[in-house]
Order: C-alpha cells, then sequence, then structure tokens
C-alpha cells in the first residue's frame, strides 16, 4: 500500500491518494479543491481511481468530488448524516451527487484490492468516519496530531467528539494516523501526548 498526502485548498486539506502498488489502482480519499492537482497526479502515476471516501461533509473535504468523479468515474461514498439530502442542512453537509452511495460504522468496503473499514467518529459532524486500512488510519477532522477537530461549528458535539477519541484510542495496536490537516502522527503518540484524547480516556 502507498499513500500519498496532497494537500489542497486554502486550508490546506489533506487529500489522500491510497494505492495498490501492484495493481495501480487506488482510492481517494477527501478530494477537497484543486481538481487538476489530484487529476495530475492520478495521469502522471498511471493511476485508477476505484472510490472516492469522504471523512465527512466539510466543503473544504468536498470541493473536488464532481471534477474527480467525471474524470474517472469512480463512486463517491459519505456517511449518510452528512448528506444533505437526508438533514436538510448545508452549513456542515455535502449534497452527495445523484449517483453517491453510502456507508457507515462497521462496513467494510473493498476496492484497489484493498481492505477499508468504516468507523463512525462523530463529534466534528455528525456524519464525520474515520477510515481503517491495514496500518493506517485516516481520521479526516476527528483527530489531528496533537489536537482534535472543532466543535463549535454547526453539527458539532463536543461530548461525541470525545467518545470518539476514546474509541480510536482504544482500538488495539498501533496505527499511523493520517489526519485531514496538518501533519501525521501514531496513534500511539497521540494516546500518549495528546490532551484531548487523554482527556477523553479520563471521561469516558
Amino acid at each position: 500500500m502507498l499513500i500519498k498526502t496532497l494537500p489542497v485548498g486554502q486550508l490546506e486539506t489533506n487529500c489522500y491518494i491510497v494505492t495498490n502498488g501492484e495493481t495501480l489502482h487506488c482510492v481517494v480519499i477527501d478530494p477537497g479543491d484543486e481538481s487538476n492537482t489530484i487529476l495530475d497526479y492520478l495521469e502522471d502515476n498511471r493511476l485508477t481511481c476505484e472510490a472516492i471516501f469522504l471523512t465527512h461533509g466539510h466543503y473544504d473535504h468536498t470541493g473536488a468530488v464532481e471534477a474527480v468523479m467525471e474524470e474517472t468515474g469512480a463512486p463517491v461514498y459519505l456517511c449518510p448524516r452528512d448528506d444533505a439530502h437526508t438533514t436538510g442542512d448545508t452549513h456542515y453537509c455535502y449534497l452527495l451527487p445523484k449517483d453517491g452511495r453510502y456507508y457507515d460504522d462497521g462496513d467494510v468496503l473493498r476496492f484497489a484490492g484493498m481492505s477499508f473499514e468504516i468507523l463512525a467518529t462523530p463529534g466534528h459532524t455528525p456524519g464525520s468516519v474515520s477510515i481503517v486500512c491495514e496500518d493506517a488510519l485516516f481520521t479526516g477532522d476527528t483527530l489531528f496530531r496533537g489536537s482534535c477537530g472543532r466543535t463549535d461549528l454547526p453539527g458539532g458535539d463536543m461530548v461525541q467528539e470525545l467518545r470518539s477519541l476514546k474509541r480510536l484510542c482504544d482500538l488495539p495496536g498501533d496505527y499511523e494516523v493520517y489526519p485531514g490537516h496538518m501533519d501525521s502522527s501514531t496513534l500511539e503518540r497521540e494516546r500518549n501526548f495528546n490532551y484531548y484524547c487523554r482527556e477523553a480516556k479520563r471521561s469516558f
């Protein structure tokens, strides 16, 4: 498994290209902006995109979805609690395209010869998810290096956020953590040194 991080847009959202190095098929996680940057990377490396995964519905994680879908033909997945079609709220939700698909807690999807497990981790938004693939944990805006996602925006909930952090910290073993913004980390580092993770473990 190869993971390429592309910081895109004014907020430097981390778009991840998760590639099977043997087949050159991949999954794109959170194409937030700069569709040309994403598509150029796919073309330059002769990659075939099989699916697009969204960790949540905020605009800075969804801005390039339509362009990447149109160019690759890949389906896009989102938790229904962040779909404006189901919630009627466009403040924190994304209007999932007509052919979009849902995933939710406990789902395991296989694309590009890889397995992706979906963990519901609400708090930043009601439909926030984290995604496990082998030893990689893609946390969106739930867990950052040394911090966590904001909960003061529409749809945010600090109690849910702490419960979600506790759930991630309780995962067995260690993972490479790939967040929605800023640098990567490890789950063990966040368990030990992240104030919010430590608070979550004390609270629940």
